[in-house]
């Protein structure tokens, strides 16, 4: 890849970043709430692939983490 079109990714890619890290620590952005849904997936994901080989019953936790209910996978 010649120099031009090293220099033409490099900022593209330095926009992005930027785009990237203005989105997670922008106040509307809701970062907790993704985090916590995304980690609320992998739980689920690994309960259910277990679920056979354990014989635990498992019921998938469907809801979205909201404003007014936060408690993080620690209770009521």
């Amino acid at each position: 890849m010649n120099a031009f079109w090293e220099g033409v990714v490099t900022i593209v890619l330095a926009i992005i970043g930027l785009a990237i890290i203005a989105v997670i620590i922008s106040k509307k952005a809701n970062t907790a709430g993704v985090l916590q849904a995304a980690a609320s997936g992998l739980g689920n994901d690994l309960a259910v692939a277990a679920a056979p080989v354990t014989g635990v019953p498992f019921s998938l936790n469907l809801g979205y983490p909201s404003e007014t209910s936060q408690n993080y996978g620690f209770g009521n």
